[in-house]
């Protein structure tokens, strides 16, 4: 069987080489119609910026999340240790991005935008995750060098990868050095500092210089939400530095997401998404979210 093109742009060179490695059950998307109609960058004409501006704002949020989406401002200062006037002139900032809203005397998330832990993230969408995982291993070859992040779609991407030899693998994730450590003479370097006790991620100045200095062919980057505004989103803002480092460390961008995330949304944007080469999904996005890809010259594999 041969492989099902659809392409609307001109087929790029890189689409064209990894044509060659893609088995049958991956299909390259396009669509002609889009691409006959003005396109515009659509994250920089969002009527409203979801970004965490700051460390605050994230405590803020991951606190009203370990609430249950409700918490009284006065709580929130004692948790926090801060005053009421921080907790305040935070809050205002995150209502006016449409993150939250002011209740009498407290403050309610408008949509759950925080993740859960990893294990529970990888007991979700189990079948999508693993079609995905097969897609993206099957471009990379032996000896190849790769970045990849916490992100539990990642993680499948480390299992499938398990029977790849001499790889070359960048992580901040223990999960994925636990997999491909010690394994067919891969050769893994794990970031350092403290591993988060929710996902067993490294994070901060540690991380990030690792990661700075090991240029790798692929970049493999989980993502919490894509939308056709403001592109790809996460969680988190520590996860969001980290991958733009990882980002600028790559030759070829990929970005991994199931469909249940399409048209979704999350505090902090992946910027900039231009710098993305390819996007993995399960299932067809609809019309805005292809627009957004097309405008940032992004090539879509679907995993059917």
């Amino acid at each position: 069987m041969s492989i099902k093109t659809t392409l609307s742009h001109k087929f790029s060179f890189l689409t064209y080489k990894l044509a060659r490695h893609i088995s049958p059950s991956v299909v390259l998307c396009g669509d002609c119609d889009i691409s006959k109609r003005p396109l515009r960058r659509c994250h920089q004409s969002a009527k409203m910026n979801l970004q965490t501006t700051n460390q605050r704002e994230e405590e803020i949020l991951r606190a009203l999340f370990r609430a249950g989406g409700t918490c009284r401002v006065s709580v929130l200062a004692n948790d926090l240790g801060v005053s009421l006037e921080t907790i305040r002139r935070n809050v205002r900032n995150l209502e006016e991005r449409g993150i939250v809203r002011k209740v009498h005397g407290g403050v309610h998330l408008l949509e759950d935008i925080l993740e859960p832990s990893l294990q529970n993230r990888l007991n979700k969408e189990v079948d999508a995750k693993e079609k995905l995982a097969k897609a993206v291993t099957e471009i990379i070859s032996d000896g190849d060098s790769v970045f990849l992040d916490i992100g539990s779609t990642t993680a499948y991407v480390a299992r499938a990868l398990c029977d790849h030899k001499d790889l070359f693998v960048v992580t901040n994730s223990v999960f994925v050095a636990q997999n491909l450590a010690s394994r067919n003479n891969n050769r893994v370097f794990m970031a350092g500092g403290e591993l988060r006790p929710h996902d067993g991620g490294a994070f901060g100045v540690e991380a990030q210089d690792l990661i700075k200095r090991l240029n790798v062919r692929f970049a493999v980057l989980s993502v919490g939400a894509v939308n056709a505004e403001l592109g790809f989103m996460l969680h988190d803002l520590q996860e969001a530095n980290l991958a733009r480092v990882a980002i600028q460390n790559a030759q070829v961008r990929i970005v991994v997401a199931d469909g249940e995330k399409l048209g979704k949304r999350a505090p902090v944007t992946l910027e900039p998404a231009n710098k993305i080469n390819l996007f993995f999904t399960d299932t067809q996005p609809p019309e805005d979210i292809r627009r957004m890809l097309l405008a940032n010259e992004i090539d879509l594999v679907v995993a059917d």
